[in-house]
């Protein structure tokens, strides 16, 4: 790991700014604590040698939203600045100059042509935090609300986070990001072998069943002949009680409907097959009727983390999934479950105003970990393995195995494979083997895009070491096609190899990567140019004006 060469002084804050209930009270010059009222923010540790800052919060009776500190020492002015994502990315993470407007969650890297820097706060925070960077210094927020309404911490102490710096003379800036992670999160947890296989949403979007499961682990283990160790066939989203096609994909959990059902015994049959069974569940959107109304979120009557009972029903879904045999268990849509808002449209909180988790004393951060850790306690007595979806990495690293860091690839649009699949393999590689392994989604197969872009697709993902899922609809490869597969997953199931990409700071989607043993170049691009078609999403968000 590289050295942690003068460390930024976070101890020596400029400003620090509270927000209450009661109102904002900003103090310039403070020493390591300020108070106001019965809240009290306070700065203590040392950041050498690659030790950290935290930044405590205590108060009584008041509720408190969020804490602000600012550092008025500037970045050199001809640097480039790469920021995380709140939860996945969605195909918006670049290297940029500076922009005040811009807000960074969680940590970033600052790239000269010889000096990388990175500023951040280390893995599972009790605050949601968020840096911007402008020309005359660095500010971090911590948004401690419960929800969308102050904590109420009624004396206890919290660790909103904990500040880490970094600065080194390098111009390796990929390696420079893999050390930071290092860094920020020092308890990962890895799968003990690696990961590859099948799901086939890509191209069944949840119209499926068993029989075709079936068929697909069979078609996956024609693919694999020859690979290192067994793949894993994911059942996605269609084998849940009430599953309701374009309606509802939530819960009940308990039970598959008429197209499945035996899971326990579709299970069996997978690991008959020669796979690892894995299953895609929803956790927190249920209508069980036995659920009551009070374990419910008063904003959209999801599952509340925060109220013991959910919790414990929820922990009895992933035992039943667990006892069933699957090995792998994807949950998937908690951040929007809980927020209500997906990444792009957090700017820069992650929910509204106006309402609060059952339990007011946690923070929203607790509270995704209160879930987290829930699902990690189940699954570890199984020896299973997570994979989440739609979760906030940061908080996750640690509590799940794998992640997948990116919006949705395509099984029938190209340009959306390109946008999010490529960007986030990228510029959330150095996130692999550091916080979790990364899965930047499936290969979607079947014929609505040419095999020339899914090859090179299928092969930057084997070729960077993470794993590789394909949704791969028996019968549209060619016998070539399927040879040039078969070649990628024995590299894939193996995970030896690991390029990087070289081009990450000079384009969104790189296309030159590259290890100790060479390197290979990308085409992804139609010489015709990109399908233009309209978009009502704002993927690209920014500090609002007021």
């Amino acid at each position: 790991m590289a050295q942690n060469k003068n460390p930024f002084p976070f101890e020596s804050a400029d400003f620090i700014t509270v927000k209450s209930a009661k109102g904002t009270h900003t103090f310039p010059n403070p020493d390591s604590c300020i108070q106001v009222s019965d809240i009290r923010v306070s700065l203590a540790g040392s950041p050498d040698a690659g030790g950290h800052i935290d930044v405590c919060l205590t108060a009584d009776t008041s509720a408190v939203e969020w804490i602000k500190i600012r550092w008025n020492r500037p970045l050199p002015k001809r640097v480039m600045i790469l920021g995380d994502a709140w939860e996945r990315g969605y195909g918006d993470l670049q290297w940029r100059g500076i922009s005040g407007s811009r807000f960074l969650p969680w940590y970033f890297l600052a790239s000269t042509t010889d000096k990388q820097y990175g500023f951040g706060v280390k893995v599972r925070p009790n605050a949601m935090c968020y840096w911007q960077a402008d020309t005359h210094g660095i500010t971090l927020v911590m948004d401690v609300r419960c929800g969308g309404e102050g904590v109420l911490l009624g004396g206890r102490q919290l660790t909103a986070a904990q500040l880490v710096s970094m600065e080194e003379d390098t111009t390796d800036s990929f390696r420079f990001a893999q050390d930071f992670c290092r860094l920020m999160c020092t308890d990962p947890i890895f799968p003990d072998a690696p990961v590859y296989g099948s799901n086939n949403w890509y191209y069944a979007y949840g119209e499926s069943s068993e029989a075709e499961i079936c068929k697909d682990a069979d078609y996956l283990m024609e693919l694999a002949q020859g690979a290192k160790n067994p793949p894993y066939m994911v059942v996605d989203d269609c084998w849940q009680e009430h599953h309701r096609l374009d309606e509802y994909n939530g819960g009940p959990w308990r039970s598959g409907n008429h197209k499945f059902p035996d899971m326990k015994g579709l299970a069996e049959k997978l690991v008959q097959k020669g796979t690892r069974p894995g299953i895609w569940v929803r956790l927190l959107l249920n209508e069980d009727t036995a659920v009551q109304d009070s374990w419910r979120l008063s904003t959209n009557g999801c599952l509340d983390p925060t109220h013991p009972q959910a919790l414990a029903y929820m922990k009895q879904d992933v035992r039943q999934i667990c006892e069933w045999g699957y090995q792998l268990i994807k949950h998937d849509f908690s951040t929007y479950d809980l927020f209500g808002r997906w990444g792009f449209e957090m700017n820069p909180f992650v929910t509204g105003d106006g309402w609060h988790f059952y339990n007011q004393g946690v923070t929203s951060a607790e509270a995704v970990k209160m879930l987290y850790q829930a699902i990690y306690d189940v699954t570890k007595e199984y020896g299973v393995l997570i994979i989440g979806c739609n979760t906030i990495g940061h908080l996750g690293a640690g509590l799940m195995q794998l992640n997948r860091t990116g919006d949705d690839t395509s099984g029938r649009n190209w340009e959306r494979t390109r946008r999010m699949g490529i960007n986030t393999l990228a510029f959330r590689l150095p996130q692999h083997r550091t916080f979790f392994d990364v899965d930047a989604d499936c290969v979607g197969i079947t014929g609505a895009i040419p095999w020339k872009w899914n090859r090179q697709w299928a092969d930057v993902i084997a070729q960077s070491g993470t794993p590789l899922f394909l949704s791969a609809k028996p019968g549209v490869l060619t016998e070539t096609e399927r040879g040039e597969l078969k070649e990628i997953i024995k590299v894939a199931a193996a995970q030896e190899v690991h390029k990087t990409p070289l081009d990450w700071q000079e384009t969104d989607c790189p296309e030159v990567w590259a290890d100790a043993d060479g390197q290979t170049t990308y085409n992804w691009y139609d010489e015709a140019g990109l399908t233009l078609q309209s978009n009502s999403l704002k993927y690209y968000a920014y500090i609002p004006l007021q």
